[in-house]
């Protein structure tokens, strides 16, 4: 047997018998195609098709170094001739990256023959081995690294990959197995394992990406999970195949955000129970409340709109003596009506109802109506479940807002955005950053720098009107989104305080100097002036249709030029107004 097998393996080999197939790693936050991993198949209808049975023949057989660099080669050459975008993601075990590979350089002799640049290349190390030697293999990588590729980690947390691997090699990309992927949307437990992964990443620098993606329900969930897990792969998008798609056509719409109800409404807590109509009997009100003991209260709506209710309590008090049955049988619900009832709108925001009911002594706060925004009946609410509602909420904002200022972060910030844009009102995108930050964190300290970001997100603060947004990005890093035509007077306003506020951020004698002396990055003494804001804003007239991390990216190269002006200033974007197009772009600014 083992003969034959070796016989038939050097011939598959020898021959080329081999077929790369490729499966595509999908971008879903610019939703295109990141790259592609290629797999390999053996000969159709083989006992060797499967790689798993190829690759664990060839480690019987001592021919595992021989097998992976053919795969190498056939899938760089398939690659090529597919003209694929993005990333070639090629499988590399471990053990022989050490061997010919890496002293000979025939992965790199492969790229030149067919025109493939290295920064296109990414080597997924897969093992069906441990790794034993460490410092070789962290050789290996820098060599491959120095040469141009990229290096992910494949599987982490299946067979022998492990934390080591990851902290030991330090790679590009990981990719996380799929059994952490597989119903991650009904799995509490998953989803905070992969936040406590994804904070690792981001220490050591890496990018994640989840593999095994099968349902839109689980793309769902990641991609809300964390809009920095934007790299997915999995027979949700596409299969490995001969021809895989250049276009994936499965990403759910508009980038961000997912689901229009991230801005919870009364519709979160709608229920919709059947009405009444004035004219119903009152016996057969009775009735229905009897057969069914969770009905606390009824609408009473007369041509579609509600008029009031009846609660279960206060009616069944009716019914306490003997002759009620006689004294109701013939009488209709129109003469028992409470017309005090809170009646809320099905697109009022949660905390703005919260605060309606609560601000309304003069009904029961139990229950409410629910209707459209022509009046029309849509079903009940109940203050236990709005209660739920908002404390969902209040603890998400809490989980996602930045721990040094309590302000949304980035998830929020995207989100909010997002609705935004759909919604289609007009508003400004102000982006705020703070000048000479480093050299002040750097003579004074990160507790005081603390002191001026938590100082300038309270001076944000009282600046925002009622139907303004404010979050914190990080760092000295904050986002604006201002509501009607005044934003550019509050700009100012904002630019006119912050300058008053920062030289009491400086010791006496840097206030009298005006800034700070410290070495700078080529180790020479420079003097900073005091801290500065810079603001870039980017008026929106109708954002439906745009994509919001679009906007994000413009509004973060719209700093780069505001930050170009000394001093306080303020810079505005008008050439590429949303839904129309005007002057050039100006900037303002004051004196530090």
């Amino acid at each position: 047997m083992s003969c034959r097998e070796e016989q038939e393996l050097r011939a598959i080999i020898e021959g080329e018998r081999l077929t790369p197939c490729f499966q595509p790693i999908v971008d879903v936050g610019r939703q295109r195609v990141h790259g592609y991993e290629a797999l390999i198949r053996g000969p159709e209808g083989a006992r060797l098709h499967s790689p798993l049975a190829l690759f664990d023949a060839a480690m019987r057989q001592g021919l595992l170094v021989e097998l992976d660099l053919m795969c190498r080669r056939l899938a760089i050459a398939a690659f090529v001739r597919l003209g694929l975008p993005g990333r070639l993601f090629l499988n590399v075990m471990p053990s022989t990256i050490v061997e010919r590979d890496f002293r000979e350089g025939l992965t790199l002799g492969y790229l030149r023959e067919h025109g493939l640049a290295p920064n296109r290349v990414v080597i997924e190390l897969t093992e069906h081995v441990p790794i034993h030697d460490y410092a070789l293999m962290r050789q290996a990588v820098a060599h491959y690294r120095d040469m141009g590729f990229q290096v992910a980690l494949d599987d982490l947390g299946a067979g022998h990959s492990s934390l080591r691997h990851w902290a030991e090699l330090r790679p590009d990309f990981v990719k996380l197995d799929r059994h952490f992927i597989a119903g991650i949307d009904r799995e509490p437990g998953k989803q905070e394992f992969l936040r406590s992964i994804l904070d690792v990443a981001r220490s050591l620098g890496c990018l994640l990406i989840a593999e095994g993606v099968e349902t839109a329900e689980e793309y769902r969930c990641l991609w809300e999970l964390d809009r920095s897990l934007s790299l997915l792969q999995g027979y949700y998008f596409a299969r490995p195949s001969l021809v895989p798609p250049q276009v994936i056509e499965r990403f759910l719409p508009g980038g961000a955000p997912l689901r229009q109800e991230k801005m919870r409404s009364a519709r979160a807590v709608l229920r919709p129970l059947d009405p009444i109509t004035p004219r119903w009997p009152v016996l057969n009100l009775a009735e229905r409340f009897r057969a069914d003991p969770n009905l606390r209260c009824v609408a009473v709506v007369d041509e579609g709109r509600p008029v009031g209710v009846i609660r279960r309590n206060e009616f069944l008090t009716l019914f306490t003596n003997p002759y009620s049955h006689a004294l109701f049988a013939k009488r209709q619900v129109k003469e028992l009506i409470d017309p005090r009832v809170p009646i809320a709108i099905d697109e009022t925001p949660l905390t703005v109802l919260s605060q309606q009911i609560t601000d309304n002594r003069d009904a029961p706060q139990e229950d409410f109506v629910i209707v459209d925004a022509q009046g029309c009946y849509q079903g009940m609410g109940n203050i236990v479940d709005l209660l739920r509602e908002i404390t969902a909420i209040q603890v998400r904002q809490a989980r996602h807002a930045n721990p040094l200022t309590g302000l949304p972060g980035n998830l929020l910030i995207n989100e909010t955005l997002g609705e935004w844009l759909e919604a289609g009102a007009a508003f400004t995108a102000v982006y705020c950053d703070l000048d000479n930050f480093k050299a002040y964190n750097d003579a004074y300290g990160y507790a005081r720098g603390d002191r001026v970001i938590v100082a300038l997100a309270q001076l944000l603060d009282q600046e925002m009107g009622r139907d303004d947004f404010l979050g914190h990005i990080g760092g000295d890093d904050f986002m604006l989104l201002l509501a009607g035509d005044s934003w550019e007077r509050r700009c100012h306003a904002i630019l006119e305080a912050f300058g008053g506020m920062a030289p009491g951020f400086y010791d006496a004698e840097e206030r009298r100097a005006g800034g700070v002396r410290i070495k700078n990055r080529q180790g020479q003494v420079a003097f900073y002036p005091f801290v500065s804001l810079s603001l870039a804003a980017r008026p929106v007239r109708d954002g439906r249709g745009c994509d919001p991390l679009a906007i994000a990216a413009e509004l973060s190269e719209l700093k780069q030029q505001a930050k170009r002006r000394p001093g306080n200033s303020l810079f505005v974007e008008r050439r590429r107004l949303v839904g129309e197009m005007t002057a050039p772009p100006h900037g303002t600014g004051q004196p530090g």
